[in-house]
């Protein structure tokens, strides 16, 4: 995977993290991601410079992501600093999530909404191949920058809007099954994991305890309460 630094410095989003507007983007610093969400960009149009080029400007005050994965050539272009806060979801996920955009075919064409015709089939699934596995590697390096679990800590737009942290977009799924490709979020997810395992492991390893109780209904209780917001949190026994 090649990784190129294309910060859109000129965006609303850069200078409101650069002057740290609200408190939002002074934790999002501090803290960093706690979760990483998958889009696409909904148009046909597979090139990240020419996303980097028009998102780039101190009037395109509509979005801003952290990535962009070119469809042509699997190229990553980095918008914004990875703890950077982006606007990339319409909703409170961007106080969470890191959002990359894959770019998508101009082997398709688009009709209205997330409905597209697929006008070269072979050059569309071989565009989309690209930056799926381009975005697995990315989402796999992340994973291990932040210690995120890939299971609990990755979605797409769509399931987002369904847990009503995002708009209600269709996407990246919508692309993948217009295409018939054979990519889904659940299958993305065990990829990623996959990439993750394979990855060097080195340096410390900082666990976070969160309560310790003698009862174990009260810690079984607690845990409940965690796991809404912290899915992989778990219960440890030890002897005393």
């Amino acid at each position: 995977m090649e990784l190129i630094e294309s910060y859109l410095t000129n965006n609303p989003c850069f200078q409101a993290n650069v002057s740290q507007a609200d408190g939002r983007y002074a934790l999002f610093q501090t803290r960093g991601p706690l979760g990483l969400m998958l889009h696409s960009v909904g148009c046909a149009q597979p090139r990240a410079e020419v996303f980097c080029k028009n998102w780039n400007r101190a009037d395109y005050d509509r979005a801003c992501v952290h990535a962009f994965i070119d469809a042509k050539t699997g190229t990553v272009r980095q918008t914004l600093p990875w703890n950077f806060r982006g606007w990339h979801c319409g909703g409170s996920g961007n106080d969470s999530h890191l959002g990359v955009e894959l770019c998508e075919s101009d082997a398709i064409r688009y009709e209205g909404g997330a409905r597209f015709t697929v006008l070269d089939r072979q050059t569309a699934l071989a565009d989309c191949r690209r930056g799926y596995e381009a975005a697995v590697e990315l989402f796999a390096l992340l994973c291990g920058k932040y210690g995120l679990d890939p299971k609990s800590a990755v979605c797409s737009h769509r399931e987002g809007g369904k847990r009503g942290i995002a708009s209600g977009h269709a996407d990246p799924e919508h692309y993948w099954s217009g295409l018939g490709a054979p990519y889904s979020m659940e299958g993305f997810r065990a990829d990623v994991a996959k990439a993750l395992a394979t990855m060097p492991q080195t340096g410390p390893l900082y666990r976070v305890q969160v309560g310790a109780f003698r009862n174990r209904a009260y810690a079984e209780a607690y845990l409940r309460q965690v796991q809404a917001h912290f899915p992989e949190a778990f219960l440890k026994t030890e002897a005393n």
